[in-house]
C-alpha cells in the first residue's frame, strides 16, 4: 500500500507512539521533516493517509511551508485521504479547513484529563471511553472547523478534538512515550518557567513522576483511535 506521509515540525515532535503503533501493522510510513527544511509535497496522490504532528510555532506565524501545507491538507479531503493532527496539526487542519487558531485562555502543560462528548460520531473513534488521561503542550487554540463534529474538551481547553468523517484533528497528544516527555521537559523548560502561575501548567517532576504508568494508559486510548484512523486508509497500491 501506499505509505502514511508524517509531517515533522520540530526535532522532539516525531511520530514517537504512532510509529510504533503502524510498525506493529505493517503500515509504511515516510516523514517530512519541515524542521529541515523539507519541501511539502505538491499533492497527496503517493500517500494513504496524512499525518500532522506538534511544533513550537503558531499556524498564524509567517513561514514558508504553512500556505502549501494548508493547501495540502484541503486536498487531502477532497480526495478522502484520512488526516490526523496532533497539537499543531490538529490547529493547521482546522485553519485549512475555515476554522480559527488563537491564544487559548491558560497554557496548558502535563497531565491532564479530557472528556468524551457525547456524540454518535465520537464512539467510532473512542469506542466506550467517557473520558481519559491526556497529554497537553499548548498555548492556542482552533475552533471547530465547519463539517466537523467536536468530540473531545478539557477544563482548560474547550476544543480538545474533532472528527470529519475519516479525519480527526487533536489539541491533545496521544503520541507520547515517556521518552518524549522526559525530552519535552527538557527541551521547554522555559516554556513551564514562564507559566508557572498558570492552574493547567505542571512541573516537570510531576508530569514524569508516574510517566510509565501513564503512558501505557495513553497508548491503550492511542490503540483505539488510530485502529479507527487506519481503517480509513487507501489500500491502493
Amino acid at each position: 500500500m501506499k505509505p502514511v506521509v508524517i509531517f515533522r515540525h520540530a526535532c522532539c515532535e516525531g511520530a514517537g507512539y504512532l510509529g510504533t503503533f503502524l510498525a506493529r501493522h505493517a503500515i509504511p510510513w515516510c516523514e517530512v521533516r519541515i524542521d529541515k527544511g523539507e519541501t511539502v509535497p505538491g499533492n497527496v496522490d503517493a500517500y494513504s493517509g496524512v499525518v500532522l504532528m506538534g511544533g513550537p510555532m503558531s499556524v498564524n506565524d509567517d513561514l514558508p511551508w504553512i500556505p502549501p501545507l494548508l493547501s495540502l491538507i484541503r486536498q487531502a479531503v477532497a480526495q478522502d485521504v484520512p488526516l490526523l493532527g496532533h497539537c499543531l496539526g490538529g490547529q493547521l487542519m482546522s485553519k485549512a479547513l475555515g476554522g480559527v487558531v488563537s491564544v487559548n485562555p491558560v497554557k496548558e502543560i502535563g497531565w491532564g484529563r479530557v472528556k468524551v462528548a457525547n456524540q454518535p460520531e465520537a464512539q467510532p473513534w473512542f469506542g466506550a471511553l467517557t473520558e481519559f488521561n491526556c497529554f497537553h503542550w499548548h498555548g492556542e487554540t482552533f475552533t471547530i472547523p465547519p463539517g466537523a463534529t467536536h468530540v473531545l474538551s478539557s477544563p482548560y481547553c474547550a476544543n480538545q478534538a474533532y472528527v470529519m468523517g475519516k479525519h480527526i484533528g487533536l489539541q491533545c497528544h496521544i503520541e507520547m512515550t515517556p521518552e518524549m516527555v522526559q525530552i519535552w521537559t527538557e527541551q521547554w523548560q522555559r516554556d513551564l518557567e514562564a507559566s508557572a502561575n498558570s492552574p493547567a501548567v505542571q512541573s516537570a517532576a510531576t508530569m514524569l513522576a508516574h510517566v510509565h504508568e501513564d503512558c501505557a494508559q495513553l497508548h491503550a486510548v492511542a490503540d483505539q483511535i488510530y485502529t479507527h484512523w487506519i481503517a480509513g486508509l487507501a489500500q491502493a497500491a
